[in-house]
């Protein structure tokens, strides 16, 4: 029994550096099956069979864990401080949900894609394109940026462990949160943080437009809208 308890007492000994490693693989492992659950619901809502590992349901394994990541803010991937500095610009609406369980109860893959889609038309009325909107965050938490071709700037911080940010200027403070896309980096605001972004910052006239961006941010709990940026 003594022999046993020993052997027991040396084998913990032995592989409690492992336990760390079996920490982080079970996050990944966690990651990956939402990662599954919504490429299953994409390929329900767009009708995209799963037997086939060609054609176009080869991109869906290849960009579902990209989604995962884009479309949750809270638990998803997002930037370290030095990651996020350098110029951004506009390249295409982007959604997310604050949470997996938001986004799933949303109806997944198939809101976000919907979302886009009105976000693409409402923006397309504003005449927000890559030349006139973008962001640039600079050493000393300072940024500049343009929205609707209207430049304003000030101060900024940053909080890599959640994505959150806070945009400082010289009226307001804009809050909203950064996630890593597959193509860059999504920068995106609630309802009414996203309003005074277009409205008070980017001095956008078309009231029923900004009302339609502002709306879908409310269309369901949790969700965020604002654009997908790269460099």
């Amino acid at each position: 029994m003594l022999f046993k308890i020993f052997t027991l007492t040396l084998s913990r000994q032995k592989y409690y550096p492992l336990l760390n490693i079996y920490s982080i693989m079970k996050k990944t492992y966690l990651t990956l099956l939402a990662a599954v659950a919504l490429m299953m619901s994409s390929c329900m809502t767009t009708g995209l069979g799963t037997t086939s590992p060609t054609g176009s349901n080869s991109n869906v394994w290849g960009n579902v864990l990209g989604a995962v990541l884009g479309q949750v803010l809270l638990g998803g991937m997002t930037y370290d401080q030095s990651g996020i500095l350098g110029s951004w610009n506009y390249n295409a609406p982007s959604a997310a949900f604050t949470t997996q369980q938001a986004l799933t109860k949303a109806g997944g893959t198939a809101t976000i894609n919907n979302m886009s889609s009105s976000l693409a038309s409402n923006y397309n009325n504003i005449g927000i394109n890559r030349n006139n909107t973008s962001f640039s965050f600079l050493n000393g938490n300072k940024f500049s940026a343009k929205v609707n071709g209207i430049p304003f700037s000030g101060t900024y911080t940053y909080n890599s462990q959640n994505g959150e940010i806070a945009l400082k200027t010289a009226t307001e403070t804009i809050k909203g949160n950064v996630t890593k896309t597959e193509k860059g980096m999504g920068l995106m605001f609630d309802s009414k943080q996203m309003a005074n972004l277009l409205q008070k910052e980017g001095k956008v006239s078309n009231t029923a437009a900004v009302q339609a961006v502002s709306k879908l941010a409310k269309s369901a709990d949790g969700a965020r809208v604002g654009f997908e940026l790269t460099k």
